[in-house]
């Protein structure tokens, strides 16, 4: 009788540790895919002073890029940001007698990135003082470009920007920085000037 409780004793006793220690191990879950931090350069806005057709204002942690490799296109540049690895492409253009056709460009340049896009937010922005007209496209989602805009008197000028990054679009990677250019770019729009 005696062999018997002690036999019982084991198998119970083989059969609770296990339950014992495999009890106590924490339950891990996976944690969700994080991106590192980043650190965005204090700004102050500066006035473009250069022999441009136009001018505006631009954060100072932005250099100015003269773009020269346009083939004759004058007048053309580059806001880069050299910390965040971003540039806003600036193109100018003298209206002549095709303003139709070069807003209905700039339209289909925009939504190019639909494939892409979440949704096009189109904003428009009209200074009838300074002779400003323009619309800015918000462009959510993992495009290329998340932030276009162009800039008109009507009848002369035309300016258009669109914003990149050299890095594989991620809308919630890059949307720190996003943020961050798209309130320059507002700046930019509100404080601009034909010369």
């Amino acid at each position: 009788m005696q062999k018997r409780n002690i036999v019982t004793y084991i198998r119970v006793i083989i059969i609770i540790i296990p339950i014992i220690l495999g009890s106590c191990k924490e339950k891990h879950t996976p944690k969700p895919r994080g991106f590192f931090r980043i650190d965005l350069p204090d700004k102050e806005y500066t006035k473009l002073e250069a022999n441009l057709p136009y001018t505006f204002n631009y954060a100072s942690c932005a250099k100015i890029e003269f773009d020269n490799s346009k083939n004759g296109k004058d007048y053309w540049i580059n806001i880069e940001y050299p910390e965040i690895n971003g540039k806003i492409h600036i193109s100018y253009l003298k209206i002549n007698k095709n303003f139709d056709q070069i807003i209905e460009d700039t339209r289909k340049l925009a939504y190019k990135h639909s494939i892409k896009a979440d949704a096009i937010n189109e904003k428009v922005f009209s200074n009838p003082e300074k002779h400003v007209h323009g619309i800015l496209y918000e462009i959510e989602g993992n495009a290329a470009s998340s932030v276009q805009f162009f800039l008109t008197d009507s009848v002369d000028n035309y300016l258009r920007g669109a914003l990149y990054f050299a890095t594989e679009p991620n809308k919630d990677s890059l949307a720190p920085v996003i943020n961050f250019v798209k309130e320059d770019i507002k700046v930019l729009i509100e404080s601009f000037e034909w010369n």
